[in-house]
């Protein structure tokens, strides 16, 4: 009888017998690959003479991957984030926080050496650990821990799912082998323990106004009234951002400055009256600045750059840039050294902060009674309910939130017509009035302004009568009565 064959080559790939199943040998980028095929020898030979097509035509074998541990394979990503995909520095540590956990799994609870080394099933047992894990609510190393709600179980599970699939793209899992923790379908996941999503009714809303002092009210008014995110609210410039000739708020990317806006979409919000008188006492005659300065401001505080133009400021980052990066190790991120220096800019130029604001408004809403509401993000939530509760068009509704435009998203009602429809300014105007005029908020502004003195009243009936005329052509009903109680 003929010798049971052990063992054959096709070209550059030997394959061979261990037991009772075949293995492959080969050579691929200056590494030894050795796959396993299974009992087959016929299977083994067809994939002995692929792999061999592949590697003379310089291709990726089929069966070859490149092994490689867990941190460093986070390293890599955030690193393809950082200079390829260049996502933003706070985008960036919501992902490093995220994959801590799974570093930590895999080192603690589980330990796994390899990346190619993680299943389903410890994708499960990973969920169980996520469950149990506290964690501070605002990051904050001194906050009080709490366990993690089911939505952040099911971020941390959504970026270790894009993990594994930046994992695959480069080949550091073995072939035809499914991402673990698409198995698990973390998009089945319910979840039953999120914060309530709140809106103030028409009564809070000016008992908000109510509670604030001279130097909130501005402050919070035009955040109810507007629907800002904080983000943009600190980051308003005069004169560029705040047109109080024509009443306008122009929310601007400031690159340059080290801020954009989080869809990288501008927009131009039109300002009711009240708020527009309002928001013009609260400037004065400041040419230059941020809108909305720090509280010591008041008392006579001159921020360093408060007088610097645009494109100072610009130059200021500039210098520091330069004189930081002297200072920092070659291997240090550039971009984390240009934020600091726009950060070390926008404190001289006297500009809030976001989480002074956030103090601000739990002061106001323990003041209403209600301490649970933490997130100025709630005004913004207000804000497009009451645009819903005013009829006001979809695509309106989506340009004065600043949201990404419906055709670019999956599942936009309207598709590519919003590529085609283009808004008037007057249009939007016009709605954005009628959903307003008639809130209680709106009407105290006006009923504080007057108590102030502030205003001149001749001025504020021609402010009045520029925005009737300008509005007259968008909507029906606006030159009768229905505008008679805004003007004074």
């Amino acid at each position: 009888m003929a010798k049971k064959l052990s063992s054959f080559r096709v070209g550059r790939v030997r394959a061979f017998l261990r037991g009772q199943v075949w293995y492959l040998a080969y050579f691929e980028q200056g590494q030894r690959r050795q796959p396993r095929v299974g009992p087959d020898q016929l299977a083994a030979r067809a994939m002995a003479a692929e792999i061999n097509g592949q590697l003379e035509a310089g291709a990726p074998s089929a069966l070859g991957f490149q092994a490689i541990a867990f941190p460093a394979l986070r390293h890599r990503w955030l690193d393809h984030h950082e200079h390829v995909r260049r996502s933003s520095l706070n985008t960036i540590g919501r992902y490093r926080s995220a994959t801590e956990h799974l570093l930590d799994f895999v080192a603690t609870v589980r330990p796994l050496k390899r990346v190619s080394d993680l299943h389903p099933i410890h994708v499960e047992e990973f969920i169980r650990h996520l469950r149990s894990c506290r964690v501070a609510p605002n990051g904050h190393k001194n906050s009080k821990k709490r366990v993690l709600r089911d939505s952040g179980v099911k971020f941390v599970l959504e970026t270790c799912s894009s993990l594994m699939n930046f994992a695959q793209r480069q080949r550091h899992l073995p072939p035809y082998t499914e991402n673990p923790f698409r198995v698990v379908e973390i998009n089945r996941i319910p979840i039953e323990d999120a914060k309530p999503v709140v809106a103030f009714s028409s009564e809070e809303q000016l008992s908000l106004l109510t509670f604030c002092d001279e130097w909130q009210l501005p402050l919070f008014a035009t955040l109810l009234f507007t629907g800002l995110r904080p983000g943009e609210l600190v980051h308003l410039l005069l004169p560029n951002d705040l047109d109080l000739k024509e009443g306008w708020l122009r929310v601007r990317n400031k690159p340059k400055l080290g801020w954009q806006v989080k869809t990288r979409n501008e927009r131009d919000i039109p300002l009711v009256p009240a708020l527009w008188r309002l928001l013009g006492h609260a400037v004065g005659d400041r040419k230059s600045g941020p809108v909305f300065q720090q509280r010591r401001a008041a008392s006579g505080h001159q921020a360093p750059l408060v007088d610097c133009s645009l494109r100072e400021l610009e130059a200021q980052v500039e210098r520091r840039f330069t004189n930081a990066s002297q200072n920092e190790p070659k291997d240090s991120s550039g971009r984390l050294v240009r934020k600091g220096a726009t950060q070390t800019v926008w404190r001289d130029l006297g500009a809030l902060k976001e989480d002074w604001v956030r103090k601000e408004f739990m002061t106001l809403t323990s003041l209403m009674g209600l301490k649970e509401v933490t997130a100025p993000k709630t005004l913004r939530h207000t804000f497009a309910t009451v645009l819903q509760d005013g009829n006001v068009d979809p695509l309106i509704r989506n340009e004065l939130m600043g949201h990404a435009p419906m055709a670019q998203t999956s599942g936009g009602g309207l598709g590519m017509t919003t590529v085609y429809t283009h808004t008037r300014p007057e249009t939007k105007r016009g709605q954005l009035d009628q959903a307003l005029s008639q809130l209680p908020a709106v009407k105290f502004l006006d009923q504080w302004l007057s108590a102030r003195g502030r205003a001149d009243s001749s001025e504020r009936c021609e402010l009045d009568e520029v925005w009737v005329t300008r509005s007259a052509g968008s909507y029906h009903g606006i030159l009768d009565g229905s505008t008679g109680s805004q003007k004074g």
